[in-house]
Parts: structure tokens; sequence; C-alpha cells
């Protein structure tokens, strides 16, 4: 299948993002603050355009189940991962004119673009195999995550988010959907969905290294 093709293909990558210094520090609660809150508010703008990119995988379906699964993916993105970053928020003392003042760092700008191109540009089983590693990644990480993380973590809450049962079943639905489209896709078109699907992996692991660098735009 597409899907084990792809992750096997992708599994050094994958364990160069569990590794990252931020996920390390993440996992035992020494994590800086501000290193989290960083991280936050660009997941904040992320979030926006993958809602974004769903709904676009909602459009380009010509399947009333798929169009069902993608609209809900789209509104679950931005209801529950809200929940979340408002909780923290709070806690952080970070307002929406604060999320709004704070600019996409390049990391975060690329894989928003990256995923909002590939819906206006490639067929669906490309664009779902951009979108794949979003899910996948942070399913893998979170469970990783979980089960080393340090009793009274600070971040418990999105560590338990990303671990839990609810993510982990719209995880395994979109790989589902996305070995379903490939199934029908011929050589050139799989080759494209490996090399989105690559191509998001790379971004997943720069998204965390952004976030622990406090990298910003080198010239302003």
């Amino acid at each position: 299948m597409f899907s084990t093709d792809a992750w096997n293909r992708n599994e050094p990558i994958y364990e160069a993002a569990r590794t990252l210094p931020f996920n390390r520090e993440l996992a035992d609660g020494t994590l800086s603050m501000p290193a989290f809150r960083h991280y936050m508010i660009q997941d904040a703008h992320y979030l926006v355009g993958f809602a974004q990119a769903l709904a676009l995988a909602a459009a380009k379906s010509d399947r009333p189940g798929h169009v069902v699964q993608f609209a809900s993916a789209a509104a679950t993105a931005i209801e529950v991962e809200r929940t979340l970053h408002t909780d923290f928020f709070r806690r952080f003392g970070v307002s929406a004119a604060d999320v709004a003042a704070t600019p996409p760092t390049p990391a975060a700008h690329h894989y928003i673009c990256f995923l909002l191109a590939s819906g206006f540009r490639e067929p669906l089983a490309v664009h779902l195999a951009a979108m794949l590693p979003c899910f996948w990644i942070y399913r893998e990480v979170g469970r990783d995550i979980y089960g080393r993380a340090s009793a009274g973590n600070p971040y418990q809450a999105w560590i338990d988010t990303y671990s839990g049962e609810e993510f982990s079943r719209a995880v395994d639905l979109m790989i589902e959907v996305t070995d379903e489209v490939a199934a029908e896709a011929g050589a050139s078109e799989r080759a494209a969905m490996h090399a989105s699907f690559t191509r998001a992996v790379q971004l997943e692991w720069m998204f965390w290294d952004s976030a622990y660098c406090d990298a910003t735009w080198p010239v302003a």
C-alpha cells in the first residue's frame, strides 16, 4: 500500500523529528516556555492553513463520503486545536492580538503555502499525500512522548491530544482514504504522491526545529 511504502521510505526523517531537542525536552518537561509559546503561536497560523487545505480536498473530491470526511476534519482542526491553544494562550498570557501581530515564520509560511499550492494545483491523490504526514507524524510523536513523559509535565494537554484515541481514529481514516485514492493512481501520480509526502515530512521536522531555535525572517 502507498502509506506503508511512504512511511518506510521516510522513517529516517521521522526518527530525526522524534529525537529533535524540542520533542525530547517536551517529553521530560524541560522545554522552555518561550519555545513552546513560539511553537503554539506558529501552530495557530498553521492550523488555519491546514483547515483550508482540508477544505480544498473536500472540494476536489467527487465522492460524498470523502467530502464529508475532509470537511469534518477541517472543522475539527479548527475546533479541537483552538481549544488547546486557548488553554495554553490563557496560561501564557497570549492574546488573539499577540497571535495576529506575530507573522508566520519562514518554516510555517513555507508549510502553509506548500499545502495550499498542493490543494489548488495537484490531483486529489497528491494533495492527500501532502497532508497525511501532519496527521501521522503528530500521532507517532505524540505516542512516543506520552510513553516517556515526565510526571506533572506542564505540556500534558498537548501530549494527551496527540496521543489520544480520538486523534488516532482521525489518522487511521486519513491513511485509509489516501490508500484508497492511491490505488487508482497511475505510476507518475504515485511518484508525485511520494514526493509530496516526503516534502511534508521534511516540513514537520523544520516546524519543530524552527520553534526550538526561535527562528524568524533573516531580514525585515
